[in-house]
């Protein structure tokens, strides 16, 4: 009798990312989200978040993929939830593979949100897919030049003092615009909060 390989339901992979993010993997496809959030007529200033994935020793994870969604620089949802109206030209998703980049970064180009509610300081709401992961991790992108935002808002407060740092993304200024530099660490001493659904 022949051995028969395991299947994709058999093992942890990153078979999510083979539909999501083809170009990753080289497929000449089109991704239904890519990495780049505004459009000419996008109001807002213009901001780049990037970094990595990293495992529980400081590698890079070459693999993995990374949505956000976010709201506009009024702090709306582009979702018909929304009681102030969904702002149509400003959708607010982004998916990218980390595989795409010679530095394993992901990259997204958007705007700066602003408050959703008045209470909740500016952030990105990030989920990260990869390998070895049945369940995605959920996560927060706080901006470390709204400290007196973060300082009043409840989600991060709910977090402990020692460990919010690993929700700040550093704000840095380049020759290209603003950049806000922030690695995921999936363990370790600096392993990044991440929150239930």
């Amino acid at each position: 009798m022949a051995k028969l390989g395991q299947t994709p339901s058999q093992t942890v992979g990153p078979y999510f990312a083979y539909g999501l993010t083809p170009e990753q993997y080289g497929y000449d496809l089109a991704s239904i989200a890519s990495g780049t959030l505004t459009r000419s007529d996008t109001e807002g200033d213009r901001i780049r978040i990037e970094g990595r994935v990293l495992d529980g020793e400081g590698n890079p994870v070459t693999d993995a993929m990374i949505e956000i969604w976010q709201a506009d620089a009024a702090g709306r949802y582009a979702h018909p939830a929304d009681p102030r109206g969904s702002n149509a030209t400003f959708k607010g998703f982004g998916r990218v593979g980390t595989g795409t980049d010679p530095e394993a970064r992901f990259i997204f180009d958007t705007v700066k949100p602003g408050s959703v509610d008045g209470m909740q300081a500016p952030h990105v709401n990030v989920v990260v897919f990869m390998r070895g992961m049945l369940v995605h991790a959920f996560t927060r992108l706080y901006f470390s030049d709204e400290a007196a935002a973060n300082a009043g808002d409840p989600v991060l407060q709910s977090v402990p003092a020692d460990r919010r740092g690993t929700l700040i993304a550093g704000r840095h200024v380049t020759p290209t615009g603003v950049v806000y530099r922030f690695d995921i660490h999936m363990q370790g001493a600096e392993e990044t909060v991440f929150f239930d659904a």
